[in-house]
Parts: C-alpha cells; structure tokens; sequence
C-alpha cells in the first residue's frame, strides 16, 4: 500500500539552493548562476540540487519504478522527422542514428513517489521559470508525458538531435557503469541559420566544440536544445543511467501526439483508462 509522499523541501539542498526563499541572496546568487550558465552554453547545471539523503531516496524511487519502462528502439535523424532525400547523399537531413531507451511514464509513479513530489512542486516549478525567463510554466497536461524517467540499459543510445521544444528540464538519478555520456555542441544552430556543415561536423566525430556534461546523481539541468545538437553515447554495464524528465511549458494543455506515446510508452492512454472510440 502506497505511504506519504515525502515533503519536496526535505531532498533539496536547501542552503545552496534556497528556492523557497524567492528574492533572498541566496536565491538570486543561484538563479545569477543558472542563467550566466544558460547564455553561454545553453544549459544551466545544478550539481547537488539534491543533498545525498535525497539522491538516496529518488535512486530508491527509481529503481522501484524502473521494471515498469516501456522500452522502444526506433531510427532517427538529427531533426526527429524523416530523412529528407531531397537533399544530396551526406547531408545531415539524409543522416540516421539510433534512439533507443525505456520510459516510465508519469501515470506510473505511486502517490508517495519522492520524483513524482519534486515535479509537482511548485518552488520548483517557480525557480525553472526565473531561470529560463520566458514567462509563467506551466506542467504538461499528458497524464503519460509529464513525467518521465528515462531508462537506459546496455547497449541503449539516444542519437545526435536537436529538440522539437525550446527547453528540457531534468534530474540526474544514477550514472551507468560506463557510457551513457551527454555530448553536445552548444548553439551549434540558429533561427535564421541551420550551419550545416558544423552540424555535418559534428556528425562525422570532427567539431571541436562538442562537450560532455558530466552525468552527477542530483544535478538538476535546464537543457536549451533546440539549437544545441545533443546525444547520449551507448550504455555498458549492468547498472542502467536514471533521469528523470520533467514535461514544462510555456503554455498551458501541453500534450503529446497519440503517435509519440505509442512509441515511447507502448499505449495512448492512462493505466486504468477505457480507450477512446
């Protein structure tokens, strides 16, 4: 029988991250720090969000959750649509890599979850929003894609892309025994300017400006990956890499095509729902 979701407050590192404090020193010297980060790389790390008390209890929560991913194996470009053949043989429309991973998706998580309680916490929600400064956010409106943890096992991957939305937020959980390493080339692309050939650079192993983000268990990150290119290198070991993904947006009744959730969670509606006409 499921218990008490644990108080948010309880696995922050409150003292380094005081987002309960809004306006207080220490909460302006951290989002100062989070979005100096973000306009130089487009992402803003926060290693140790959670103190180790709290890493213990979402690794638990994660590892309890894990078995329940829906695990999917499919190919894809650098720009998630088709490949475009319009294009000449070599160009990055043309390239194809290999997405594979298991996701749990948020109608799964039990009311005591402690990851469920961080992502539907407001203080939370409130200092992302200071940080990426775009407005109000608001929690995605898919009862699956919400709320994911992201399950990489031996042999997994996640392809060279950029993202279809302006900005991902998540929680580093548990790094894998070896791999699972997060590359990207930052800004690598404009609105008014795709820069294909740094993008074929970066494609073929040959940009010097790739970096990789360390993989530290309790780092809260705010990702811009629309124009940032980003991969995940293959897992290897017997330890499978946990993040845990959080679904904001700008805009209120965000949800996912009924095609993404049937690739990413294997069905289109909740566990318990009747299924639509």
């Amino acid at each position: 029988m499921a218990g008490e979701a644990p108080d948010p407050a309880t696995l922050v590192d409150l003292a380094r991250y005081p987002i309960t404090d809004p306006g207080s020193p220490g909460w302006r010297d951290a989002l100062a720090d989070a979005r100096a980060q973000l306009d130089a790389l487009g992402a803003a790390e926060l290693p140790g969000f959670l103190h180790p008390a709290g890493v213990e209890a979402v690794v638990a929560d994660a590892c309890r959750h894990e078995a329940r991913a829906h695990h999917s194996e499919v190919p894809g470009t650098a720009y998630l649509e088709l490949p475009d053949p319009s294009w000449p043989e070599g160009h990055p429309r043309r390239w194809v890599g290999r997405a594979a991973l298991g996701a749990v998706a948020w109608d799964l998580f039990d009311a005591d979850s402690p990851i469920r309680a961080l992502y539907e916490w407001d203080p939370l929600l409130a200092f992302v929003a200071a940080v990426l400064d775009r407005g109000p956010l608001y929690r995605y409106a898919d009862p699956l894609g919400g709320l994911n943890l992201a399950v990489m096992r031996d042999g997994d991957e996640l392809q060279w892309h950029f993202d279809q939305t302006d900005f991902v937020v998540s929680l580093a959980v548990r790094c894998s025994e070896a791999g699972g390493d997060f590359e990207v080339a930052p800004r690598i692309r404009r609105p008014d300017d795709e820069r294909y050939d740094d993008v074929a650079a970066v494609l073929a192993g040959a940009h010097p400006g790739v970096i990789r983000l360390p993989m530290r268990p309790g780092t809260l990150l705010v990702f811009e990956g629309r124009y940032s290119l980003h991969r995940v290198t293959p897992v290897r070991g017997r330890v499978s890499r946990l993040v845990a993904l959080f679904g904001y947006d700008t805009r209120p009744g965000t949800t996912s095509s009924d095609l993404l959730k049937q690739v990413r969670y294997g069905r289109t509606v909740p566990v318990g729902a009747a299924p639509g006409p």
